[in-house]
């Protein structure tokens, strides 16, 4: 590994150990095993690598869940009988990655405050987004891109507020996959 590889690792690492509000950019160098100076030629910012650091991890970890999720709840069915099931692993994967998901929520503020961080997460939305289209379109082939497209954002989007949700009141009932369908039949019904 490089330095840059090093400095996302050790980045991730140190959060984990210490906490994102408590995590120092000689934290990271340490866990790393580079020089300090390397976070500023590598990434400019400490705030840029904690964002990096997070949304890589979050890509492979949740990224790989949510494909996962698709891939089996969609596999030889049509789409309208895939959504229970495909939320329902969503759901799992979301439960699985606590540690992640509130790892990005504490870094949200950060990236809230920072015209440079939101372009890199804007940039990644947008790569997550298409991976999974493409993906999406592999299980249900008969799928435009733009339905596809459609269909992927609507579980990102109600992702991220499930996993919000969750962190905040993980006590609360979770809608599940037949409780969505039910909803998204009568929307479409009503």
């Amino acid at each position: 590994m490089g330095n840059r590889e090093d400095l996302l690792s050790g980045a991730r690492k140190a959060i984990l150990e210490r906490g994102l509000a408590k995590t120092t950019a000689r934290d990271i160098a340490s866990a790393a095993g580079v020089s300090l100076a390397a976070i500023g030629y590598h990434f400019g910012s400490k705030d840029r690598l904690i964002t990096e650091a997070i949304a890589e991890s979050l890509g492979t970890e949740i990224g790989d869940g949510m494909e996962d999720a698709i891939r089996t709840g969609g596999a030889d069915k049509p789409l309208r009988d895939a959504l229970a099931p495909t939320w329902t692993g969503m759901l799992e994967v979301v439960r699985r990655n606590h540690e992640a998901i509130l790892m990005s929520a504490e870094n949200s503020l950060l990236v809230a405050r920072s015209p440079e961080s939101q372009q890199y997460m804007a940039e990644a939305t947008e790569n997550a987004l298409a991976d999974l289209t493409v993906m999406l379109r592999e299980v249900h082939p008969d799928l435009s891109d733009e339905q596809a497209r459609a269909v992927v954002t609507f579980y990102f989007m109600l992702f991220q507020g499930v996993a919000i949700t969750h962190l905040i009141a993980p006590a609360a009932a979770l809608m599940d996959g037949e409780q969505l369908a039910l909803a998204v039949k009568t929307l479409r019904d009503m």
